[in-house]
């Protein structure tokens, strides 16, 4: 059992399967700059914001900030164009559907074009969404939880995060938050070190009201 004043969710690979877009828009940005698939190797793609993920994969390309500044322009015109298959994981509707609605938001590495188009697509209505475009630093930075926090107006200290990555639990421990972590997108070994709880998946968690924040039920951890 966790008792927080608010949580604060990840969205890809957290509330939302949005895998199959992702590799689309991924791969048809790839073709168009040339970036062989081995670049991809090794490298996640999610909890990261486009410009590292563009970086990375255009380091040898000896490219100009403003020529790096259109590849991340042109990744974000296709993923917003892409929401073909992206749904809610298992749990999460009735698990928001029981949050109150100042008692969550969603903190995502995506722009806040992305964000919306997916969030919509899969039926989600945050009562606040932090995205990249929020922050100077993503994450594995604190800034953009803390920016939840202070939208909720919840002290750090006092909130849950849930997350699928690595580096959002990261972020999420450098904010002095607990952290949830959920198994949709890297393994228990990878996750463990950064979470005070794994989940396999959001069907293991039951969330009710508390007096000062709500109350989270692990069913199997």
């Amino acid at each position: 059992m966790i008792t927080a004043g608010a949580v604060l969710f990840d969205l890809d690979g957290t509330l939302i399967d949005s895998t199959p877009a992702v590799v689309r828009s991924w791969t048809q940005w790839a073709i168009e700059y040339q970036v062989p698939r081995e670049r991809f190797v090794g490298f996640h793609l999610h909890g990261r914001p486009a410009t590292e993920i563009v970086a990375h994969l255009l380091a040898d390309a000896a490219l100009t900030s403003d020529q790096l500044d259109k590849a991340v322009r042109r990744i974000v015109e296709i993923e917003s164009s892409d929401t073909d298959g992206v749904v809610t994981f298992p749990g999460v509707a009735p698990l928001l559907e029981a949050l109150p609605s100042d008692r969550w938001a969603i903190v995502t590495s995506a722009t806040r074009a992305i964000a919306e188009v997916r969030t919509k697509a899969a039926g989600i209505t945050p009562p606040a969404l932090i995205t990249s475009d929020d922050v100077r630093r993503g994450k594995p930075d604190p800034e953009p939880f803390l920016i939840g926090a202070h939208r909720l107006t919840v002290p750090p200290g006092d909130c849950l995060v849930v997350e699928d990555a690595p580096i959002g639990l990261m972020a999420a421990r450098a904010a002095g938050m607990r952290t949830l972590a959920v198994l949709t997108t890297h393994t228990e070994a990878e996750l463990s070190p950064w979470a005070d709880v794994v989940v396999r998946s959001l069907t293991d968690v039951r969330v009710e009201p508390a007096a000062e924040g709500v109350t989270l039920h692990i069913t199997s951890a």
